[in-house]
């Protein structure tokens, strides 16, 4: 799977600096707990997912907590717990969290977090896609939380180009500034070659990769070998 990356210019750069001493100043108190990983999950909601479709995704990423896997993937790092918040998003400045960030660090801390996944209602109204409004909610929710990770990482999964809010060529560079791994889950049963459009524009930061899903039948298999690689990276390839 290829990264590509590009360096940020002109107002981008000023952009991201101005981001960047901004969520800097926020108070190392707010940062307690020692995690390997902050992670964002992002479940796409915008028109082109319908009901059927959304409850794959939740399903498919409740499930994968439950796979020893993932939990074999947590407990192999040095703190062996990470945090987790769920996003369910769509257009410009339609991004909800659903599920707040919280911490799994054994058997009995992922199955509530799987719990709390598959009852989740959609709370996100059908809109654009933004990929760009979401990355950016996602670099603000990192200093929002009381944890200390070793890497942060927006993990999103969509089914479309970003199509609204700011130019996707604007934003992604602000996570590699910021040391935040965007990852994406490209769902190819809109475009058969985004996963092509999320390795050139969408995917920044340090180690980031692209997994593909066919259709959303395929989500499950997909999140599940995204999340080992993702929590156990570079340990687990």
């Amino acid at each position: 799977m290829r990264n590509r990356r590009r360096r940020p210019r002109g107002r981008v750069f000023r952009f991201a600096s101005i981001l960047f001493f901004g969520l800097a100043g926020t108070p190392a108190a707010q940062s307690s707990r020692l995690v390997d990983l902050e992670l964002v999950l992002a479940i796409d909601c915008s028109y082109s997912v319908d009901a059927g479709e959304f409850e794959l995704q939740k399903i498919g990423l409740a499930k994968a907590f439950t796979n020893p896997a993932v939990l074999a993937a947590i407990l192999a790092g040095e703190h062996k717990a990470i945090g987790v918040t769920v996003v369910e998003w769509s257009g410009a400045g339609a991004q909800t969290v659903a599920i707040p960030w919280t911490t799994v660090h054994d058997p009995a801390s992922a199955v509530a977090l799987a719990a709390r996944i598959e009852a989740m209602p959609r709370l996100t109204q059908e809109g654009a896609t933004s990929i760009s409004s979401m990355i950016e909610f996602g670099l603000a929710l990192f200093d929002a939380n009381r944890l200390a990770g070793v890497r942060r990482v927006i993990d999103i999964s969509a089914d479309g180009r970003n199509n609204t809010g700011r130019r996707i060529g604007s934003v992604a560079p602000l996570a590699m500034i910021l040391g935040v791994t965007v990852n994406g889950l490209a769902i190819l049963n809109e475009i058969p070659t985004l996963n092509f459009y999320f390795e050139q524009q969408v995917i920044s930061g340090p180690d980031a990769f692209v997994m593909e899903a066919n259709d959303y039948e395929h989500y499950a298999v997909a999140i599940l070998r995204k999340l080992i690689r993702e929590i156990g990276y570079p340990a687990v390839s």
